[in-house]
């Protein structure tokens, strides 16, 4: 297969870390700097955070509007292509991960707590303001759902199948090290190891901490109002900062056991009790009536699958798109370095035709039934009257779930399980990230040691709750836009950098296959004179 390049001076023992000193120190210093000054300026930096996002959304929306069509794109072509035959480590490598449990942690690192939140209050809310349809109606409706089916389907699973497989490539294909500067060595060569690499690796490092702290933002404010809504315990700052301390302790045990032990184990028990959860819902609620809406909604997304998503709001002049689908793909080009690096992790040995139609279709169409059975249904409660969701979504987005679980039989027990459900993905989160930004920050080691995975893991939990005290929502939002701009550059260089590293191989190949054929060839002929050379002997 292709020639493998290694380099091992990227793994250095600093102070007793082994560590990439520039990465891991520049990075440290930025979030350091990052934290004290929002804390310092508490006031202050929810007016910025608003402002900030809305320059980014104003001026470069039309920008990620592009560029994530672009990356899903290239992924449906790679996957169609000479090179989905292509195999990740060679072509005699073997999956070290069941298929089931590659699924499990393919879906609990990339949409768990995001999908839990979102889940009934997006549609809800496009259902009351709609972007082009009157709200309130059975086209709001339909507007509502392909909007949401857009914004969690697969184009965002088209970044993070971009960027797993490129690092999956060039670290079991090529030998390079598990980190993002070494999808760019077909582009610059040994110039990965210098300081160009480091820069790149820095901004993953900040996407990835910030797109996460946004995820565990949304689940630790889900987790308390579950919390006051089933056990009456205020939700406030307090409670939402102790909730993360103690879940970050619990992804720290789990960080500190590794990916086999410990976050593959959580990721198939949270898989198992969504699985729960989502079945109770489809048999104690309207069961035909999910059923027909996932059949519709699903339709409907294909229908005005390219009109919705290349829609850049010209000619209505609204901002809709400002707090909505430029917000989202922000956040899933900032949280695409910590999910790319995960299944990059956990995605040896499968073909690239399988791995990229692997990560597109299932978790997309799991997360569209998920949002069909809730989405879908909270609508209907309110097409027939009952308008008790809305007027939790509007009070507060994160007792959403709560306020629609309160609408079926045993109430108390599906709002338990649902906080148990947040929570466990809350942590996989939280410890498949940290895993993730100690891989960036150690130059690729894939087992750094311990005390390494505990101050990444804490460093994403405090992350989190100064963000919430900074700011809240807004903060958290600002910090996904901010950091994806920049490292949506970065994705546009990545594919064509996959592409020329892929072109490669395929070449060596077919030039192997070629030879192959014709030593067979070669074969067949010596065995043909051979026969004959005997008859005549004869």
């Amino acid at each position: 297969m292709a020639e493998k390049v290694t380099r091992s001076d990227e793994k250095k023992s600093i102070f007793g870390l082994e560590v990439n000193g520039p990465v891991f120190f520049s990075s440290s210093i930025i979030i350091i700097a990052s934290i004290i000054l929002t804390l310092i300026y508490e006031k202050q930096s929810e007016k910025v955070f608003e402002n900030v996002q809305n320059y980014i959304a104003n001026n470069g929306g039309w920008f990620f509007v592009l560029v994530v069509n672009i990356f899903l794109g290239f992924m449906i072509y790679l996957a169609f292509s000479k090179f989905g035959e292509l195999r990740i480590g060679g072509q005699n490598a073997k999956p070290e991960f069941k298929t089931a449990s590659w699924f499990a942690m393919l879906f609990s690192a990339g949409m768990g707590i995001g999908l839990l939140f979102w889940s009934i209050a997006e549609p809800i809310n496009h259902f009351n303001s709609p972007p082009m349809a009157e709200g309130g109606t059975v086209e709001a409706a339909r507007e509502a759902m392909s909007f949401t089916f857009l914004h969690w389907g697969f184009h965002a699973w088209g970044i993070y199948a971009l960027v797993g497989l490129s690092l999956a490539y060039f670290t079991y294909t090529r030998g390079l090290p598990l980190t993002i500067r070494s999808v760019f060595y077909p582009f610059l060569g040994d110039k990965i190891h210098g300081w160009i690499g480091n820069l790149i690796d820095i901004f993953a490092v900040l996407a990835t901490l910030f797109g996460l702290a946004t995820s565990l933002g949304f689940g630790v404010q889900q987790i308390a109002a579950g919390i006051e809504h089933v056990f009456g315990i205020t939700n406030n700052i307090t409670t939402q900062i102790i909730i993360i301390a103690g879940i970050t302790a619990i992804a720290t045990l789990s960080v500190v056991l590794g990916v086999d032990k410990g976050v593959r184990i959580l990721s198939e028990w949270n898989m198992r009790i969504a699985v729960v959860l989502l079945l109770m819902v489809l048999v104690l609620g309207p069961t035909i009536f999910i059923f027909q809406s996932f059949v519709e909604n699903t339709g409907n997304y294909f229908s005005d699958f390219l009109s919705i998503s290349t829609w850049t709001e010209s000619f209505t002049g609204t901002k809709w798109q400002n707090d909505w689908t430029v917000f989202y793909w922000g956040w899933w080009i900032a949280w695409s370095p910590f999910v790319g690096t995960f299944i990059a992790r956990v995605s040896k040995g499968r073909t690239i035709r399988e791995f990229v139609l692997g990560v597109l279709i299932v978790p997309s169409l799991i997360t569209f039934f998920w949002i069909s059975a809730f989405g879908s249904a909270s609508i209907q409660q309110v097409l027939a009257g009952d308008n008790t969701i809305v007027e939790a979504v509007n009070d507060d987005v994160a007792t959403a779930l709560f306020v629609f679980l309160e609408q079926f039989p045993l109430a108390t027990a599906l709002n338990v399980v649902g906080v148990i459900l947040i929570a466990g993905f809350f942590v996989t989160s939280s410890d498949s990230g940290s895993l993730v930004v100690d891989s960036l920050t150690s130059g690729g080691k894939i087992d750094a040691p311990v005390g390494q995975r505990i101050f990444w893991a804490v460093a994403e939990g405090t992350i989190a709750a100064v963000l919430l005290v900074g700011g809240g929502l807004q903060a958290l939002q600002t910090a996904s836009i901010v950091t994806g701009l920049p490292f949506a550059f970065i994705l546009l260089v990545m594919c064509y950098s996959l592409y020329q590293g892929l072109k490669e191989d395929m070449r060596k190949l077919n030039k192997k296959k070629e030879q192959k054929q014709k030593e067979n060839y070669e074969e067949v002929v010596k065995e043909i004179v051979k026969k004959r050379n005997l008859k005549k002997a004869d």
